[in-house]
């Protein structure tokens, strides 16, 4: 194959798009499973000099940018697949098509989160971490903001672990049997209410099961592994034997 052929450009194109979503998804686990317990256990002058020092900004612009490459190379690859394979109706007849289109709605509902959530509250909170420690007062929405971001970024460490079983799935596990309509109806159905249900519990919710769920990296976990195991159960059951 030659690399500046059609199919060399192709395989360049999944080449950026890992590296970027390693990228993305490798500073989405430190900030969940390195910063955050470490905040939660030191003093207030160390989070203020994190915060206001630079490391802090450091690590989020390779998260939120990590994130926009992962977007652009990730649909600019799905399009060029969909029009390889006839067109959108042709790439989700196949199981291929399906588990991928699975994966990237996942990861765009996480690419949302980042932008539109989580980067617009870290911009309060380290601004108002360099008021206080410059001897000023601190915002008195920053700490209501970076609950918020937070619960959003526990939301995606919860989303992608479906979003990389189905990312993987797609070129290295074999479907459970003939797709069928039905199977494909309802994964799609069960995506976008997995999708709607998990962003109003980011974007809204401040107390009850799903706050609790999320609070603490078990029951995070637990989560992602059992929405992972509730799509393939799905598509078990509406899959038609042979």
């Amino acid at each position: 194959m030659a690399l500046l052929s059609g199919d060399g450009w192709l395989f360049l194109l999944r080449w950026f798009h890992f590296l970027a979503g390693i990228t993305w998804i490798g500073m989405l686990y430190y900030f969940n499973f390195v910063q955050t317990p470490f905040f939660a256990a030191a003093e207030a002058p160390v989070r203020i000099g994190m915060l206001a020092g630079g490391l802090v900004s450091r690590a989020l612009w390779w998260f939120r940018w990590g994130a926009m490459l992962t977007l652009i190379t990730g649909w600019l690859y799905l399009l060029h697949r969909m029009g390889q394979l006839g067109g959108p109706r042709e790439f989700v007849a196949q199981p291929y098509g399906l588990t991928i289109l699975i994966g990237a709605l996942l990861g765009t509902t996480m690419w949302f989160n980042v932008w539109f959530v989580i980067w617009p509250a870290q911009q309060v909170i380290m601004a108002s971490a360099t008021q206080v420690k410059g001897g000023g007062q601190a915002i008195p929405e920053a700490a209501a903001r970076g609950q918020r971001a937070g619960f959003a970024s526990r939301t995606n460490t919860m989303l992608s672990i479906p979003m990389l079983f189905f990312m993987g799935a797609a070129s290295h596990l074999a479907w459970v049997g003939p797709i069928a309509r039905s199977t494909k109806i309802g994964m799609l159905v069960l995506m976008v209410i997995v999708i709607v249900v998990a962003e109003y519990n980011a974007l809204v919710g401040t107390a009850g099961p799903g706050k609790k769920m999320l609070s603490t990296l078990k029951g995070t976990f637990w989560a992602g592994f059992v929405l992972t195991a509730i799509f393939w159960i799905v598509s078990v059951i509406l899959t038609p034997r042979m």
